[in-house]
């Protein structure tokens, strides 16, 4: 009786410490140098994707085929580095998925195809050529559900990046309402993101890196991108080619971004959009230019935009750009007429109208949809320990988090654990706890140096 009043005691001490005791409390042992995901997941995210067969599954496919159709809440897919030659499709049914990568310039999914005919080069990588494991096919990627979340990946098409050519070839086809991605990076040369044609569609991008040549962000729908990169990769680059009905509210929104690109597209000749179809509309606000854009800005193609404009446009000293050069005057031949369709729009917004792009209106105003609370990041894990005699690394309970994951100092997965606490056998020089949230976003990683001869911590 008495050591059982002790050891209660014991149990709230500890907790008034910070140190959990969470709802599966089990210790997780595992061997750093020999790591078996599937014995150490805990169940903290549904699905494990690992290139070297330490996972619960050896391709992204494998395990977006597993998961279950529209669940109750997020179905957490956590993808180690590698490098996964693939196409992945997520379909209309498996809605509410989230893709969390371990790191986006080493979580790679990948493949090489394009859109070509015959008289192509490199045919036998068509989506037209019945004869590719790409035929009937579109993307790398393509995401046809809704309540889809992506971080920390790369999604490649490596046709374009090592060619450095056309034809198209798209990396990602995002279709439907409600998608999102933090800390993406998107990689090709023709086409490489196509968005919703969807009037109305929302989509959400922050911080993300998209890479490319020729209208390598493409489509319709209301897509906001902050915080985001535009990577040019040769003289004479198109970003956008947006076809948007009449009826949209907002098209292509480019806040607080960054253009810029390699010693090729710092010519001056880079163009900010063209109008590919019906009523397209980009624009971009507070945006820095990093390289020459070309005078004009805009070019023409197959439509008169709606509205092609910027407002606070800056270059990489923060000096506004001057724009009085740009285009406003746009024109175009009808293909079934063959008249030529001359028309015009703004190439700049007053203040007013920029305050109006905002995340409340364009994101959440129709139903409350807020992508950035599955992108908040939860605090570093604090007072990391590493006991020698029990080999126990441990640390203090993280508000938010539902779970952990570790990783030793060769970027391996030590393994997850719902606990604040696991046994690393074989440690190695450093250990790094990241916790991870509902959405299974990473959060901000802490990391301690191992000193085997003593029990102490090392923040």
């Amino acid at each position: 009786m008495l050591r059982r009043f002790y050891l209660i005691i014991l149990l709230l001490v500890t907790s008034h410490a910070g140190f959990c005791c969470a709802s599966n409390p089990t210790d997780f042992i595992v061997n750093s140098a020999t790591t078996d995901v599937n014995k150490t997941n805990g169940h903290l995210f549904d699905a494990i994707v690992a290139k070297d067969g330490s996972g619960d599954f050896n391709t992204v496919q494998s395990a977006i085929n597993a998961a279950v159709t529209s669940p109750s809440r997020p179905y957490l897919i956590f993808i180690k580095n590698g490098e996964y030659d693939e196409m992945v499709l997520i379909p209309e049914e498996k809605s509410n998925i989230h893709l969390i990568g371990q790191d986006a310039k080493k979580t790679i999914i990948k493949h090489t195809l394009h859109s070509g005919s015959k008289n192509d080069v490199f045919f036998e990588y068509s989506v037209n050529n019945p004869d590719a494991d790409s035929y009937g096919r579109h993307a790398v990627v393509e995401v046809a559900a809704k309540d889809f979340y992506a971080e920390n990946i790369t999604f490649m098409n490596t046709y374009g990046v090592q060619h450095q050519s056309g034809p198209q070839a798209l990396a990602i086809r995002s279709l439907t309402d409600r998608q999102s991605f933090h800390n993406c990076r998107f990689r090709s040369f023709q086409d490489t993101w196509f968005t919703s044609p969807v009037d109305g569609d929302r989509q959400y991008v922050y911080d993300c890196y998209i890479e490319g040549a020729v209208d390598y962000l493409y489509g319709g729908g209301d897509i906001l991108l902050e915080k985001c990169t535009f990577y040019n990769v040769r003289s004479g680059s198109v970003i956008t080619a947006p076809c948007h009905q009449q009826a949209t509210r907002f098209g292509y929104v480019m806040r607080d971004c960054i253009v810029d690109g390699n010693e090729k597209a710092a010519d001056g000749r880079q163009k900010l959009g063209r109008p590919w179809h019906n009523s397209p509309v980009t624009v971009y606000i507070n945006t820095v230019m990093r390289i020459p854009i070309a005078p004009d800005g805009w070019s023409n193609m197959g439509a008169i935009p709606a509205l092609f404009a910027e407002y606070n446009s800056t270059d990489i000293h923060g000096n506004a750009l001057n724009t009085s050069q740009r285009k406003t005057q746009y024109q175009y031949v009808e293909r079934q007429t063959g008249d030529t369709i001359k028309g015009s729009c703004p190439s700049a917004i007053d203040q007013q109208t920029a305050s109006k792009y905002t995340y409340e209106n364009i994101i959440q105003a129709r139903d409350g949809w807020n992508p950035r609370l599955l992108m908040k990041k939860t605090a570093a894990p604090q007072d990391l320990r590493y006991r020698k005699a029990s080999h126990t690394l441990s640390w203090k309970t993280v508000d938010e988090a539902i779970g952990y994951i570790i990783i030793d100092d060769n970027e391996r997965v030590v393994g997850t654990t719902k606990a604040c606490k696991i046994k690393v056998a074989n440690p190695g020089k450093r250990l790094t706890v990241r916790p991870v949230s509902g959405s299974g976003s990473l959060g901000e990683p802490s990391s301690l140096q191992i000193d085997k001869t003593k029990d102490e911590p090392h923040l």
